[in-house]
């Protein structure tokens, strides 16, 4: 495993790439609505990225088509935005995007409740899959493990009876998309590769209301829950530096 360490100047660029992300779903957050579409969604990222002056990272990924991930309620991640797909009240649709700008990748999600009827159990969902990533965010620092990160999403989201997906995980990022670690999202403190300065990792907790298993759609991208119940997913693009995590996308 070859994990890459970046340089301050390296990690300056991907703050900016981070901030192009950040500022492309907060403009897509604004536009969610009962009666929007997930392709209505795509639209105004793709046109967003583009204003910026960035490329996105994930369309043409492995053929993926778009420059959106939008899961909507059962679909934990890699849900095609589609003309298709209304948004209704009560929903909840995970963004995921991730551009590139000047060389370097970044990669950000947040899942947004739809209109003004949502459940207080999904409501709490989204809550807690929030606070597992600020939590995990909260161990890295030098000398830290993978083990703390991933125990530190797995305590916050069990202590409240909801599940860690297990069959996607976070990744190290940089000039690729995808780099070296995995960062799985459960584990045990200690274990693990030990954390430097100069490594930077997209964090990304998957949490479902339900059991942990999903099953990918015969679209070979969106997956689901097995059991039907909602997911929700939160992610950072996070640098390890002297004083602890820098969270690029913020």
């Amino acid at each position: 495993m070859a994990i890459m360490i970046k340089t301050p100047q390296e990690i300056e660029k991907m703050r900016r790439s981070g901030a192009a992300v950040r500022d492309v779903l907060e403009h897509v957050k604004a536009r969610v609505k009962p009666g929007v579409t997930t392709l209505d969604l795509e639209v105004a990222a793709e046109s967003k990225i583009a204003a910026l002056g960035a490329t996105s990272a994930f369309k043409g990924y492995r053929g993926y088509p778009c420059v959106l991930c939008t899961s909507v309620n059962e679909q934990v991640v890699h849900g095609i935005p589609s003309n298709d797909r209304v948004l209704r009240d009560g929903d909840i649709v995970s963004i995921d995007c991730g551009v590139v700008l000047d060389g370097y990748y970044s990669d950000s999600a947040i899942t947004v409740p739809v209109g003004a009827e949502v459940a207080p159990k999904t409501k709490r969902l989204l809550d807690v899959t929030k606070a597992s990533l600020e939590t995990a965010i909260k161990v890295v620092r030098p000398g830290a493990t993978l083990g703390d990160i991933g125990a530190a999403v797995q305590e916050v989201v069990e202590a409240d009876g909801f599940s860690v997906v297990r069959e996607f995980v976070g990744h190290g990022i940089g000039t690729r998309m995808h780099e070296d670690p995995q960062v799985p999202n459960y584990g045990q403190r200690g274990a693990g590769t030990k954390l430097r300065a100069g490594m930077v990792l997209a964090i990304e907790p998957m949490v479902n209301l339900g059991k942990p298993g999903v099953q990918v759609l015969s679209d070979g991208w969106t997956a689901v829950t097995e059991d039907g119940s909602l997911s929700a997913h939160f992610e950072h693009t996070v640098a390890v530096t002297a004083e602890g995590a820098a969270i690029l996308t913020q």
